[in-house]
């Protein structure tokens, strides 16, 4: 990579982060506008168009960075947990994490799954449906799973973590230890009914 799309990267990135680094609880993407992430990424807003076409395009971007890196972060999880340790614990500790370290790359999902925008909220069931696949074909191969009883697994197991996640954002950490505990359990029990019935389906 030459110096000019080196330094073309690094803008982009600067644009990137700076629109993350404006969200909160109360800031959706929606309400961010072109100059001030510019301002942000020290450009001038007119710079704004050789890295994008537009705000839409931008977080769009986010989106996909969001999605992938939580997607990265489960997968460590679980290669952590494969060392040794409960998967289910192991990767709710790694989730919870990255909402204290990162609170932003999950803010952005959850603002827009359900925002008005119908591409993000697109953009956002595909992210979702990402977690869902990887989750499901992991739970078939380690757990044993029918495909059918692996994909309501991970659906279910998907939805308990999103909707912990929106509730964890604005909770302190001792409150977040014990939306924890609470979600470790859900996943268990869910993973167990699962258990349950792939006995019975091979028990036939």
């Amino acid at each position: 990579m030459g110096v000019r799309a080196q330094q073309k990267e690094k803008t982009r990135r600067a644009l990137v982060d700076a629109a993350f680094n404006q969200l909160s609880a109360e800031r959706s993407f929606s309400s961010l506008s072109l100059r001030e992430v510019a301002r942000e990424a020290s450009i001038a807003p007119t710079s704004f168009y050789r890295h994008f076409k537009d705000m839409n395009e931008l977080g769009l971007t986010m989106v996909d960075e969001g999605g992938l890196a939580l997607r990265q972060m489960m997968r460590k999880g679980r290669q952590r947990a494969e060392a040794g340790g409960s998967v289910i614990r192991i990767s709710v500790d790694t989730f919870m994490e990255v909402l204290d370290s990162n609170p932003n790359v999950f803010r952005i999902l959850l603002h827009e799954r359900s925002g008005t925008s119908a591409p993000f909220r697109a953009a956002v069931a595909r992210e979702i449906e990402h977690f869902i696949s990887e989750l499901a074909h992991y739970t078939e191969e380690k757990a044993k799973r029918s495909p059918e009883l692996a994909r309501a697994q991970a659906e279910s197991m998907v939805t308990l973590v999103f909707n912990a996640g929106a509730a964890a954002l604005d909770m302190k950490k001792s409150e977040r230890k014990i939306l924890a505990d609470q979600l470790v359990l859900q996943l268990r029990m869910v993973a167990k009914g699962a258990e349950f019935l792939q006995q019975k389906a091979d028990a036939k």
